[in-house]
């Protein structure tokens, strides 16, 4: 008998059969409209967050507080230059610093580490090749259970894919690994020129204190001739016991000065040994330079010395790598939802067990992939992407006027520092020569003490100073040298061969 329904009745099968598919087209209707409206982050999505503004200080959750540092064995003095460690020059302290430094070891195993990731992401225009092995031993029954039967097959085969279109993935992400690599050169540029100006700075300060202890030892025996001049004039009738005491205060102050120095060599000795990668109580010792300072150096002008930095300094090249890169992986994000289509090629031989029987099986496919939804994750990285692209670019604006302003300071200490030595050997001539003369009045039994004891002072005081000059002259220099990006390095490169 047929029996028929009415359409709005429980047996119907047509409202059965349409809701389904009306439910499923609304569901991804709604899936693809909240794909599209995503234009902003969600807080919960995104915990645990940024601040509330660039004013506003973010408050870290349990998990995010640093770990303690780790430590660092001291690094040993290598045998080439232990040999010779009574006498190291400023080539030698540069040599040690390149070789323990733990800063330029740290930025050259990251260079290293961009290089493989370059050579890890161009990997993806090769296809992929790999073999397989499959074995499958069935038992099963037939006609109700009477029949039983038993196989065993063993399939090897070999598979190759390849990608054939991906709309710009793969040279995105190929430039900005190649971009990353050459920021992390840059920045290993970067760190060898840090490294050396550090040695430079704490080797012209140490060489400054040790030219001061010499300056001390002559002020102490200068001192010490006041006095047995005073006391030969006391005991000749000449002057007072108040000559004595006076000329016993300067040899004091003297001798006071002469310690100091001695206190501020061996802290000095400790940060020289500090920038070398050695222990703060390593043995050794530099050599003490007696050259003449070049003073016509120095005199390029400023703006033309803001242009070399600009196209230079190591780490305004590595900055600007960092917003290429990250333009790259803007792209790159931007290019994941799009289309893409790979090829599948396999080749293989079925084994039945036990005559090993075998039949061969060949296969190629072409896949088209349409990327549709994935939870606004794509979304969210060209989010992310672009933050980033707008940090690294900010970075570098930042570094540009940075870099201008240490140009610029250091410009003007260097001229400043060429004046003060001029200056200094003038007054340390002057103080001599009325030294000499007070000296010289004061044993003829002429003058005070007083007048004596004022210009050893005065004696004393211009060496000090023109020592400083010439060590500021000299830091000046390397100073400059360091923020136009010429302090070292190979030639056609940011930077000089020589420091």
């Amino acid at each position: 008998m047929n029996r028929k329904t009415a359409p709005g009745s429980p047996g119907s099968r047509r409202p059965s059969s349409t809701r389904p598919a009306a439910v499923l087209l609304a569901g991804l209707a709604g899936f693809l409209g909240a794909s599209g409206c995503l234009h902003q982050m969600s807080e919960v999505r995104t915990a645990p967050g940024t601040s509330p503004g660039p004013g506003a200080q973010w408050t870290p959750p349990a998990d995010a507080l640093p770990a303690p540092p780790a430590t660092v064995p001291p690094a040993a003095i290598p045998d080439d230059l232990l040999k010779t460690a009574l006498n190291w020059g400023l080539n030698d302290l540069i040599d040690m610093a390149l070789r323990n430094t733990p800063e330029t070891r740290v930025t050259w195993s990251a260079a290293r580490s961009a290089a493989a990731a370059l050579g890890a992401q161009r990997g993806a225009y090769y296809p992929t090749v790999f073999g397989q092995e499959v074995t499958n031993r069935t038992k099963g029954s037939a006609v109700g259970g009477q029949f039983t039967f038993l196989t065993t097959n063993t399939e090897p085969s070999l598979v190759l894919t390849d990608l054939l279109l991906d709309f710009g993935t793969r040279k995105s992400a190929v430039e900005e690994a190649r971009q990353s690599l050459i920021a992390a050169d840059w920045a290993h540029n970067a760190a060898i020129q840090d490294a050396v100006l550090r040695v430079e700075q704490a080797y012209y300060q140490y060489v400054n204190a040790r030219i001061l202890e010499k300056a001390e030892t002559a002020a102490v025996k200068e001192a010490q001739a006041s006095l047995d001049a005073a006391t030969l004039r006391h005991d000749s009738g000449l002057s007072t016991v108040v000559d004595i005491l006076q000329a016993k205060t300067a040899l004091s102050q003297a001798q006071l000065s002469y310690q100091t120095v001695q206190g501020q060599i061996q802290t000095i000795h400790g940060v020289l040994a500090t920038s070398l990668g050695l222990p703060a109580n390593a043995a050794f010792e530099v050599e003490i330079p007696e050259q003449e300072i070049p003073l016509q150096q120095g005199s390029e002008e400023v703006e033309r010395l803001i242009t070399e930095a600009q196209a230079r300094r190591p780490d305004l090249a590595a900055a600007r790598s960092l917003v290429l890169k990250s333009e790259a992986h803007v792209r790159q994000m931007k290019s994941l939802d799009r289309p893409f289509l790979g090829v599948n090629l396999n080749g293989g031989r079925i084994y039945y067990v036990p005559d090993y029987n075998y039949q061969d099986i060949y296969g190629a496919s072409l896949t088209l992939t349409i990327p549709v939804f994935n939870g606004g994750t794509y979304q969210y990285n060209v989010f992310k992407a672009q933050a980033d692209a707008e940090t690294e670019r900010a970075r570098l604006d930042g570094l540009q006027q940075r870099v201008i302003l240490q140009v610029w300071n250091s410009y003007y200490n260097q001229k400043t520092a060429t004046q003060r030595v001029t200056t200094s050997r003038d007054l340390l001539e002057s103080a001599r020569k009325s030294y000499e003369a007070v000296s010289a009045r004061y044993r003829a039994g002429v003058g005070s003490i007083l007048d004596l004891l004022s210009a050893e002072s005065a004696l004393e005081a211009a060496r000090a100073q023109e020592a400083q000059a010439r060590t500021d002259w000299f830091l000046s220099v390397a100073q400059l040298a360091h923020d136009t990006g010429t302090l070292w390095g190979p030639k056609g490169s940011a930077g000089s061969d020589t420091p």
